[in-house]
């Protein structure tokens, strides 16, 4: 039976039209596809070609005569197929855009082609169209990755293209095959319905007869440009036509020379020397061995020597069969446009297009020739040349189309050998010489750097522009350097990322990236040589400021050199540089001042572009469409730069990027090009950017590819650098933006993107190791000196955070504004784009339209954050893709592409989850739809569409990213999932730990957290655990390949994750290192059976859910800050006055404090209310009273089981009420008293006890006079853990991993820092990115990234943080502006040392009057409006501030009591943001103003400390000691170990389990009613509770009931009832005695009442249920031991109300304000009647549906009525009710209550919940059900998050 791989249509939405076709291969494998070709069938060999660009010219290429075409790259047909009928300018008969007159493949096929969306200005037809003109057939929907590994295994084989014999919907024939699984056989009779044909060898037939032309035909050359023999003809050359593609005579004739054409077997020797002056054999089909003739002649020209000869491909295996070699067939051949070929004279390695099935056995050679090319690859012989004579000839293909051009010249060899030799009339003498040198000499002239110790710059703090890319990009550099035996310093004060941590760089200076730390650091170590090119711009910076020091300093520069880059930096130099070679920038010129950008406009015209030369993410640049404008952007450059470069705007050009690689010995290759999405004009950092680029054909690749080479050789790159073009769409016209001579952002991305590591590859090239002479890791027989091949698509999209600031301006231009960037990988651009858009925000489900309010016009025309929302919006209301094309120029093919996204969710939505066939579910995964978008269409929910998915067989294929497209067999643990295949890449062996990575860095979740996951991933790979590591984030470390045993680039969303871990049967997900991301999907996958290591899910909840968290610190003791839940403006009123102004506002789960806001009066409640219940409408909105001047603590803890193993404790420097990112943090704490702590430490005791904690934790304490308050608790690892474990040379992440997977670890071990030693933290801002942003400090996070530096005092660590985050230091004058007069009396003394430390001060008018009033000299400067600014500048702060005249502005802005409206502008603001604009150091804490001006006073030298500095110091262990030693420990030197090593004392405690018991209102009563009980006594139950639970989970059983005896006796039938009060007795130690009705004496007559006497002989207590609603008080009047009623008839059922109470509380965190709708059987429903009663305790509204026949009996309605709880009564369960409740509580028609079986039969459907239903719901509501259930609630309802009844 032959083996099926079927693939419904990959990624193309299919079109109905398409038949089903077959790919047989001979070996027996059929696969399933779709003709999209000529509807015929065909035979041929079967071969692939890993080119991503190129298919006219592949398939018109003859060589591919009789074969069927495999195209490796996934897209195809993107920019369809030029005119057929333009002839060639210069050679007039010839087709200008194809190698061939016709099509010469037999058959192709592909994974997916874009049909009629193609995209090209000179596109004439689609792919399609042309092959069915052709009579070609083509398929696709095929897995040609799958495809590409059987023919690279099994080796070329023949192949069969089958066709439908007659069309049939549903492709094979069979009644529903295209809505079945992947099915692994097809039918014996799968063949019926085809056009089956005989197999076909093309091998065994003369090819070359069929390509060849049949009679010699003459092409010249333009007249002016021929070359003449010296008799004066035309130089002519001779070609032998073996299948000759057209740019090989075009690379001939534009070189002067004639070219005569013959057929393959044309006795030409008899020509030479007199009609021909050259012989050329060109490339062409089939085997060798067959052209006897062909050989013969050659052979003849070769004795005589008349000639220069060169032969390509074909050509170069007949000339060495003519030389007496031999030759052989590959086993699949060589055929894509990236493979290495190394020169054997210059060894220099060049990129070649290839396309052969043959080659030259290079032992067979004859004495007197030589090899000439080598392939790096394989070793194959790639060329050959005779020693003494000019005869040449090679295997690739220099002419390309397809491919590089990089070998061209040998075009230009051969013309200049042709012209030595027509000189003389003797025989031609001399070997052909060949430009590039000698190995020897070049291997002399560029010798290996032989280093022994290297600097390396770091980035600093990550900011806007420039992220945690550079930790990634340093890290493989100095992996690469430790390879080599290098010696490693590394200069970066960002203590959160991993190349600041020990293992990596030898020794870590945390100093400031500037001049004078670097040329301190020189000085001290002494380095060999620095590398400024891995630190982004501020390393850049530094080496040029000390280019001319650094030989002096005995350093040499290594990689790229300062020359190179200062030409790359200075916008002109580099124009000019440009010029010198014939490229083009844009038209430009440079000013250093105003009046003079003004007159250069004059000759550029508008619209332009301003850029400030030497400016990081292109700050300072914008696009001015007029003078005023240019005047504004000008001002704001020189602030930042001496000079601005004006260059003429492009917008609306396509931006194309390409990464570029170049060794020391001028090998050179483009590693990765990249098209952005949105066209030139908005920065390419914050553009959509797809990879490889999906418009370009060919031409324009190899254009501006070839362009990028001739640069960078140029300029001098040694490394790695990124070249910016902008792309005339409508032309070929091109200029370059810019080179990046650096690694850059778009580096770390090319890195990911295609697998390359280009950091790391650049580190080993700085040292003059060449490219072809570094392995390529991924495969380890490859070389690096190639360009990867994609199989796949990447996308990137930028995150923005802009929310998180007021004022800020959202639209998006040349000035980088986001501040991170998700990365998505898939074989069709919509699996990529969606997958992307999805990762942004775990809220996005995909390319959907949203509800965001908008103008779609404005933000297609002027782009946002939201542009992409935008154009989902504007499709769905029916805008065309030409319209949005006119608003926004982003390319066609983007758009038709999310068109068709747009309307396959149409087509989705018209169906649901009965009616959706299987095929269209698979189609849908294909484009990249989710799960849960699917269940949004269909109005089902998540879990229950991943069912329906999987049962019809359709999941993801795990595929490897191998740089190659599966041409050589891979070893890269580098994945994805895609639906666009049929077979794995890899096999699931190892079951390994899961870590959750951080996702995409944020405001509030950075780089901290990636930190966190490589330090948790390393710790499991020490211990001996396998790993998974699953991010999508470009810029990290955790997605480098050599970092964990799997890596998933993948969505941490429920659907990859569970998909991953199923596939993977990994052995449990750490959840706890990544931050939030992650942490909000912890319930859904603890609910799905996954093994969450770590702390369990419901306690994160506990943590996480304000009012579960409240209520435990209740029981345990902690205080915390009042707050309660906000309803409406009335009570939030009332409770703001009673616990009085300030307070805080904010949604109940945030990250970093979205939307979060201080509340000074009453004023300003209503609308901050309002932008916090934007911020997510699910969540209820919180109030918490306000501490001012408060202190606030930030707690990183380990705990094991709810023990503290480890914990440190960290002081802000600000006071509570500054988020704690932006905050200042100093360890050891200088500040705190030992009370304070002691009280902290207990606090976190109780509350990772009662959380029972396993791993890390973070606790923010906020404290005034000694009294601690809890502010939060993160049940994770926290954005100050890197800083702890570095300051104390402890590593908590370590010491959490080990708790986590049980590993021996120590507790509280020894900490060991020196005397006087202080580390601070300090916040990295990016408001001069972030237009229009106040920059002041609040509740609202906004610091982009952070720094720490060290010190003896907190002083001097302070001063140095500081400057490392790029504040400089004044000099001279100081502005002063205090908002309060609180402040001002505060920051008095401080003022006054300023003025004795002769600092002039200028100050505005309030702060003027107080300081001249104490005596301090002080200039006073005012704010003018704009009309006076210029008539009294003296006094204008605006003016000083303009012109650089203020060293340091302190603008400390009152507490806005009386908050003005959000549109007003005040002076504060205003000067606040000037500051920002003209870079004048800012401070706006009074806080900081102190410790700054304290710092100042204290005149640091700065010099170099031991302290400043970490090393990696070996461990070693001592014979009888447990745990590692560091040598420092062992040389007598203990230094202090502070009270945060120490584990905290037992402080006084909480009632113990057996107390609260003893203390129970429960105890020894009868449970017969709920009316029994107040709230008071459900509080104590339900704590109680809960302390069991907990119990029972970290002991398996507990005690407290050992010895007791519960009897069970159930006249009615019992499932949950019985079995929980049988489980509840024997998970706390007790047992059960079951009677049962029908088997006791009942049934001899025996009374109820006798019954239970005789029970409680034996028990301690009786659970009764019985149908008459008298029996529990008739047993309880008999009982001597309590009776507890589990229902009598239809009036109560207490315990079931108690457990549905305590699961609303468990659920939902409250009771109190919410809305519980009860639905179905109101009036036997026992349950209803108990849990309505418990209702009446709380204030809560309720909802009651039901029909009339079975309404609420009247005593239990009544008391609802009368107390104000009913507000809805119905029979019908409307979408607007739904859409009310937050309880849905359904109940059982019960047919045993009902004496006429009709009336129940009527009733009993009447109101069923199912998702149809559910979709009116929130996304928060729960679905309770006291169960057994019948029809009610639907079984797809059990898959929804939200159904709680088997959660009870």
């Amino acid at each position: 039976m032959a083996t099926l791989q079927r693939v419904i249509s990959a990624g193309s939405v299919r079109s109905l039209s398409d038949r089903s076709m077959f790919l047989e291969l001979e070996t027996g494998t059929v696969y399933q596809g779709y003709s999209f070709g000529a509807e015929k069938s065909i035979s041929g060999e079967l071969v692939f070609q890993t080119g991503m660009v190129g298919y006219p010219e592949s398939i018109t290429d003859p060589s591919y005569r009789g074969q069927i075409l495999v195209i490796t790259f996934p897209l195809v047909g993107n920019y369809g197929v030029p005119s057929r009928a333009t002839m060639d300018d210069l050679l007039h008969d010839v087709p200008a855009y194809f190698e061939g007159r016709m099509i010469h493949i037999a058959g192709l096929v592909v994974a997916s082609h874009s049909g009629e969306d193609f995209s090209h200005f000179l596109a004439e037809s689609s792919l399609s169209t042309w092959l069915k003109e052709q009579g070609v057939p083509a398929m696709y929907g095929v897995d040609t990755r799958a495809l590409t590994k059987r023919i690279r295994e099994h080796g070329s084989m023949l192949g069969k293209l089958l066709i439908e014999a007659k069309y049939q919907i549903n492709g094979i024939g069979s009644q529903n095959s295209n809505t079945t699984p992947l099915t692994p056989y097809l039918q014996e009779d799968w063949r019926s319905n085809l056009r089956d044909i005989d197999w076909f060898n093309p091998n065994e037939k003369n090819l070359v007869d069929e390509v060849s032309i049949k009679e010699p035909c003459l092409y010249k050359p333009k007249e002016n440009a021929e070359l003449r023999h010296r008799s004066g003809r035309a130089v002519r050359i001779l070609c032998v036509d073996v299948g000759m593609k057209a740019n090989q005579l075009r690379c001939l004739v534009s070189r002067g020379v004639e070219v005569l054409i013959v057929p393959w077997d044309y006795d030409f020797p008899r020509l030479a020397g007199r009609e021909y002056d050259g012989l050329f054999v060109s490339n062409g089909p089939g085997d060798p061995a067959m052209l006897t003739t062909t050989v013969e002649h050659i052979k003849t020209a070769i004795k005589e020597e008349k000639t220069p000869i060169f032969a390509i491909c074909l050509g170069h295996q007949l000339l060495a069969r003519a030389a007496g070699a031999q030759t052989k067939k590959m086993k699949f051949g060589n055929r894509g446009h990236n493979i290495p070929c190394t020169h054997s004279i210059s060894g220099r390695c060049y990129i070649t297009s290839q396309n052969h099935g043959y080659a030259v056995n290079a032992e067979s050679l004859s004495s007197g020739w030589e090899e000439l090319f080598i392939n790096a690859n394989d070793g194959s012989n790639e060329g050959i040349r005779h020693k003494s004579l000019p005869f040449f000839s090679v295997q690739f293909h220099p002419e390309s189309t397809p491919g590089p051009r990089d070998t061209e010249f040998l075009f230009d060899v051969f013309i200049d050998a042709i012209k030595k030799s027509i000189v003389s009339e003797t025989k031609v003498q001399n070997a052909i010489e060949f430009p590039g040198g000698i190995k020897a000499e070049n291997d002399k002239l560029h010798p290996r750097i032989h280093v022994k110790k290297v600097l390396l710059l770091g980035s600093g703090g990550l900011s806007i522009g420039q992220a945690g890319e550079f930790d990634y990009s340093g890290s493989q550099a100095i992996k690469a350097l430790k390879e080599e035996g290098i010696y490693t310093i590394l200069i970066n004060p960002n203590i959160a990322t991993i190349q600041t941590s020990k293992g990596l760089a030898d020794k870590v200076y945390f100093l400031p990236v500037n001049s004078d730390s670097v040329r301190k650091v020189i000085k001290h170590e002494r380095p060999d040589a620095i590398y400024v090119t891995f630190g982004g711009q501020t390393a850049l910076q530094v080496g040029i400021q000390m280019k001319d020091e650094f030989e002096g300093l005995g350093v040499q520069v290594l990689g790229t050199q300062i020359d190179t880059i200062i030409t790359t930096e200075d916008r002109e130099l580099f124009a000019r540089s440009m010029e010198s070679i014939g490229e083009k920038c844009a038209k430009s010129a440079s000013a250093s001042c105003v009046e003079e950008a003004c007159l250069v406009v004059k000759d550029i015209g508008f619209p332009v572009i301003v850029r400030a030369a030497y400016a990081l993410g292109g700050l300072g640049s914008g696009f001015a469409e007029n003078e005023q404008e240019l005047i504004n952007l000008c001002n704001k450059a020189f602030a930042v730069s001496p000079q601005v470069l004006i260059e003429r705007s492009m917008k609306g050009w396509k931006e194309i990027e390409y990464e570029v690689v170049r060794d020391a010995h001028d090998n050179c290759i483009t590693v990765c090009n990249m098209e952005n999405f949105d066209p030139l004009g908005i920065h390419t950092g914050d553009s959509i950017v797809v990879a490889p680029s999906q418009t370009l054909s060919d031409e324009d690749y190899n254009m501006l590819r070839t362009t990028a080479v001739n640069v960078i050789r140029h300029l001098g790159v040694i490394g790695e650098c990124n070249i910016q073009y902008a792309l005339n769409p409508f032309s070929r016209e091109y200029c370059i933006i810019e080179v990046n001579a650096r690694l850059s952002r778009s580096s770390a991305l090319a890195s990911k993107a295609t697998g390359y590591p280009l950091a790391f590859v650049a580190a080993k090239l700085g040292l003059g190791i060449p490219l072809n002479e570094i392995s390529n890791a991924v495969t380890k027989s490859t070389c690096a000196c190639f360009e990867p091949s994609l199989d796949y698509v990447v996308v990137k999209i930028p995150r923005w955070d802009l929310k998180k600031f007021l004022r800020v301006s959202t639209e998006l231009n040349s000035s980088m504004k986001s501040v991170g960037e998700v990365m998505s990988i898939g074989r069709t651009f919509e699996e990529a784009i969606q997958k992307a858009i999805r990762s942004i925000d775990f809220h996005n489900l995909g390319f959907n339209d949203t509800n965001a309010l908008m103008s779609i016009d404005n933000e297609l025309q002027t782009p946002s954050d939201q542009r992409l929302f935008a154009i989902a919006n504007a499709m769905s209301a029916g805008y065309t893709v030409d319209k949005i094309w006119e608003m926004t120029k982003i390319d066609k093919w983007f758009l038709k592409k999310l068109k068709g996204l747009s309307d396959f969710g149409k087509y989705l939505g018209t169906f649901t989850t009965s009616s959706i066939p299987h095929g269209v579910i698979r189609q849908a995964k294909q484009l990249g739809f989710s799960d849960l978008q699917l269940a949004k269409f269909w109005s089902s929910n998540e879990l229950s569409v991943r069912r329906l998915r999987t049962e019809a067989g359709i999941t993801p294929v795990v595929k490897q990213i191998d740089t190659v497209a599966a041409e050589f067999p891979a070893f890269t643990n580098y994945l994805y999932l895609t639906y666009n295949g049929s077979e794995h890449d890899v096999t699931f062996e190892d079951h390994g730990v899961m870590v959750l990575g951080s996702g995409v860095y944020r405001i509030g979740s950075s780089v901290e957290f990636d930190w966190c996951s490589v330090r948790a991933i390393r710790t499991l790979r020490d211990q001996g655990f396998k790993t998974v590591m699953v991010n999508y984030n470009p810029e990290t470390v955790s997605t480098d390949y050599d970092e964990a045993d799997r890596l998933y680039f993948e969505t941490i969303n429920l659907e990859s994750v569970l998909d991953i871990y199923q596939m993977e049967s990994a052995s449990g997900i750490i959840i706890s290192m990544g931050g939030q991301t992650p942490n909000n999907i912890a319930l859904p996958l603890h609910r799905y059976n996954v093994k969450v290591l770590g702390t369990s899910p419901e306690m994160i909840d506990t943590a996480e859910n304000r009012y579960k968290f409240s209520r435990m610190l209740d029981r345990i003791g902690v205080d915390q800050p009042a707050w309660k839940e906000l309803n409406s403006i009335e009570e939030a009123t009332e409770f703001c006055g009673k616990v009085s102004y300030p307070v805080l506002v904010r949604p109940s789960y945030v990250l970093s404090g979205a939307a979060m806001n201080t509340v000074y009066s009453q004023g300003d409640l209503a609308s901050y209310l309002n932008q916090a219940v934007e911020v997510s409408r699910d969540h209820p909105v919180v109030i918490t009273k306000y501490i001012e001047n408060a202190k606030e603590i930030e707690m990183d803890a380990v705990a094991l089981e709810g023990t503290m193993v480890g914990h440190f404790i960290s002081e802000h420097v600000e006071n509570a009420g500054v988020h704690s990112g932006d905050a200042t943090l100093i360890l050891p704490p200088q500040d705190l008293e030992p009370e304070t702590v002691r009280r902290i430490e207990d606090a976190t005791r109780k509350i990772g006890n009662a959380l029972n904690v396993t791993g890390p934790f973070n606790i923010q304490f906020i404290a005034k006079d000694n009294e601690i308050k809890v502010i939060e608790c993160n049940v994770r690892a926290s954005r100050s853990f890197p800083f702890v474990s570095k300051v104390m040379g402890l590593d908590l992440i370590e010491l959490a991993t080990k708790a986590i997977m049980g590993c021996p670890l120590v507790e509280y071990a020894k900490i060991d820092i020196p005397k006087d030693y202080v580390g601070v933290k300090v916040p990295q801002f990016s408001f001069s990115r972030l237009s229009g942003a106040d920059p002041v400090l609040g509740v609202e996070m906004a610091s982009t990234g952070e720094v720490a530096c060290f010190g003896r005092d907190k002083y001097e660590a302070y001063i140095k943080a500081l400057i490392s985050t790029g504040f400089r230091l004044p000099k001279k004058n100081i502005l002063l502006s205090i908002g309060s007069y609180r402040d001002k009396v505060d920051l008095l003394p401080s003022i006054e040392r300023l003025h004795k430390l002769n600092y002039n001060l200028f100050a505005t008018a309030g702060t003027a009057d107080y300081l001249q009033a104490h005596k301090i000299p002080v200039k006073y400067l005012e704010i003018l409006s704009s009309e006076q600014e210029n008539q009294k500048s003296e006094y204008s702060l605006t003016q000083h501030l303009a012109n650089n005249l203020i060293d340091l502005y302190i603008n400390l802005p009152s507490n806005n009591r009386f908050r003005r409206p959000a549109n007003y502008v005040s002076q504060g603001y205003r000067t606040r943001r000037m500051a920002v604009d003209y870079q004048t150091p800012l401070v706006t804490n009074v806080k900081n103003a102190k410790i700054l001006i304290e710092a100042l006073a204290r005149h640091y030298d700065l010099e170099i400390l031991n302290i400043d500095s970490q090393t990696s110091r070996p461990n070693v262990t001592l014979p009888g000691l447990s745990r590692p030693v560091h040598r420092g420990d062992l040389d007598g030197h203990m230094g202090h170990v502070i009270h945060s090593a120490v584990p905290p004392a037992i402080a006084e405690r909480t009632l113990s389990l057996l107390e609260m018991l003893s203390r129970s209102p429960f105890k020894e009563r009868n449970i017969l009613s709920v009316s029994q009980f107040n709230r008071q006594d459900l509080h104590v139950l339900f704590t109680v509770a809960q302390e069991m639970r907990l119990g029972v989970q970290r002991q398996g059983v507990l005690d407290v009931l050992k010895g007791r005896l519960l009897c069970l006796i159930f006249y009615e039938p019992s499932t949950r009832t019985s079995a929980s009060f049988d489980a509840a007795m024997q998970r706390l130690g007790g047992r059960t005695i079951t009677v049962t009705p029908t088997l006791s004496s009942t049934q001899k007559g025996e009374s109820l009442q006798d019954t239970i006497r005789t029970l409680a002989c034996y028990g301690d207590a009786i659970v009764l249920r019985h149908p008459e609603e008298s029996s529990a008080a008739t047993a309880a009047k008999f009982s001597p031991i309590p009776i507890i009623n589990g229902g009598n008839g239809s009036l109560e059922h207490p315990t079931q109300a108690f457990l549905d109470l305590y699961t609303i509380r468990e659920e939902l965190g409250t009771v109190t304000g919410l809305t519980i709708t009860f639905t179905g059987d109101l009036r036997y429903g026992r349950t209803v009647h108990s849990l309505v009663k418990l209702l009446q305790h709380y204030q809560v509204q309720v909802q009651l549906v039901s029909p009339p026949s079975l309404s609420l009996p009247a005593e239990v309605r009544e008391p609802l009525i009368s107390s104000g709880r009913l507000v809805f009564e119905s029979d019908e369960l409307t979408p607007e009710c739904l859409a009310r409740s937050d309880v849905l509580y359904c109940t059982r028609v019960q047919k045993e209550r009902f004496e006429d079986p009709t009336e129940y039969e009527r009733l009993k459907n009447s109101l069923v919940v199912d998702n149809s239903v559910l979709k009116h719901a929130k996304s928060k509501m729960i679905v309770m059900h006291p169960l057994p259930r019948n029809q009610e609630v639907g079984e797809e309802v059990d898959f929804d998050q939200r159904a709680a009844y088997f959660r009870q």
